[in-house]
């Protein structure tokens, strides 16, 4: 879709045609037979920009709360962040005014900023800068007032910023999002993002409140030279992304944060020492963003368990404590890993459904559940890990809620 197209599907007539392709209730495997009815009635380009829209609003929908007013290329949906993960990060912009969301892209993030403060979304792609307008429009026809607080800007973000109506400069603070993929291809090094990282040097010294957007499987070498505070984010015990947050914005050195919640966990002054031990009554699996944060220790402390294993983040204790950062599973037994020996315990118990877990073992639970050949009608878990670099299996249960 082109922005000439855009504007044509925004029309009268191009909105007709949308809400005929939305009757279709569309499917990308239908693509074809659909686009053959809808072009015989509209014209052809118009006809395809209202039925990939039409999908893209259904494929939209587990992270925006409006989709079906909403516009979409499917490089930037895939790339935009969940409504919830976007109003959390909003929630530090509210001492600030205006907030610049540069790469707006689409206007997912700019939607959140604005309900903080008056926003203005600097991106090089006019499609999207259109998107992002309607998009600001879409979200609460009835009430005008995030238009209001948004203004969109055509800008090369590997220039000098067009900031200079902006003031006064303390109060303004930036979010940036850089681009992450071109077409298919997926950028896992912050070098390789458009632009690089690198591009905030040159504007943190005018503007030091500063937020940053990046993958959460980033290398985290390439960001020993930045100053800032690394925060990575789980959604409903999905990893989903991380934030660099530079200048005042900076409250941590390390963060994982939960949501819905919000739940956080930080680092602390000292990094605790975790004990090494058995497996005891209770497993816990730390959220994904607890391991990445580099938290587990800390985590660890305040559950007052210990690691099996220094290198290997599942945790153990006597008692159980209710934690939002952690799974926890009731220990019934655990051995030294053996096929014989696990095939014999699970066939004997009548357990003849498992759940594969492993860290830190190289067999595939596809291949351990064939090789077991269970009966039975009883479920457990089981997990193969290490104990003091020793290969075990530890089988349990699911613990219940207190």
């Amino acid at each position: 879709m082109n922005t000439a197209t855009f504007r044509a599907l925004l029309a009268p007539s191009g909105q007709e045609v949308l809400q005929v392709a939305q009757a279709l209730a569309p499917r990308e495997a239908d693509f074809l037979t659909n686009f053959t009815f809808l072009s015989r009635r509209y014209p052809a380009e118009l006809a395809r920009a209202a039925l990939e829209t039409a999908i893209l609003r259904e494929k939209a929908t587990p992270k925006f709360p409006n989709t079906q007013r909403m516009y979409f290329t499917r490089e930037a949906l895939e790339q935009a962040s969940a409504g919830e993960v976007s109003a959390y990060r909003a929630e530090r912009y509210r001492a600030y005014s205006p907030i610049v969301d540069l790469g707006c892209s689409i206007g997912g993030d700019t939607l959140a900023l604005a309900g903080a403060a008056p926003t203005l979304g600097l991106d090089i792609d006019l499609l999207r800068l259109a998107m992002a307008g309607a998009n600001v429009r879409a979200a609460n026809p009835a009430n005008l007032s995030l238009s209001d607080h948004t203004l969109f800007v055509r800008a090369d973000l590997t220039a000098p910023l067009p900031l200079s109506i902006i003031s006064p400069l303390p109060s303004c603070a930036l979010f940036f999002d850089p681009a992450r993929r071109s077409g298919h291809r997926r950028a896992f090094s912050v070098h390789d993002y458009h632009p690089p990282l690198a591009v905030i040097r040159e504007w943190l010294p005018q503007f030091p409140a500063l937020g940053v957007k990046i993958s959460p499987g980033v290398d985290l070498d390439e960001l020993s030279a930045y100053n800032a505070e690394i925060e990575f984010i789980s959604l409903r015990g999905e990893l989903k992304e991380a934030v660099l947050w530079f200048g005042p914005l900076r409250s941590a050195s390390r963060r994982a944060t939960l949501l819905p919640g919000p739940y956080t966990l930080t680092d602390t002054d000292r990094e605790p020492q975790s004990a090494i031990r058995e497996p005891l009554s209770y497993l816990y699996e730390p959220d994904a963003a607890v391991l990445r944060a580099g938290l587990v220790r800390t985590l660890a402390s305040q559950l007052n368990a210990a690691q099996l294993d220094p290198e290997i983040a599942y945790l153990t204790a006597e008692k159980q404590t209710p934690t939002p950062f952690a799974r926890v599973w009731a220990v019934e037994d655990w051995f030294p890993f053996s096929l014989k020996r696990l095939r014999a315990y699970l066939r004997q118990r009548g357990i003849g459904q498992v759940t594969v877990k492993k860290r830190g073992s190289p067999i595939t639970p596809e291949q351990l559940i064939h090789d077991l050949r269970l009966k039975g009608d009883l479920e457990r878990v089981v997990f193969l890990t290490q104990l003091r670099g020793r290969p075990v299996a530890i089988i349990a249960a699911s613990a219940p809620e207190i």
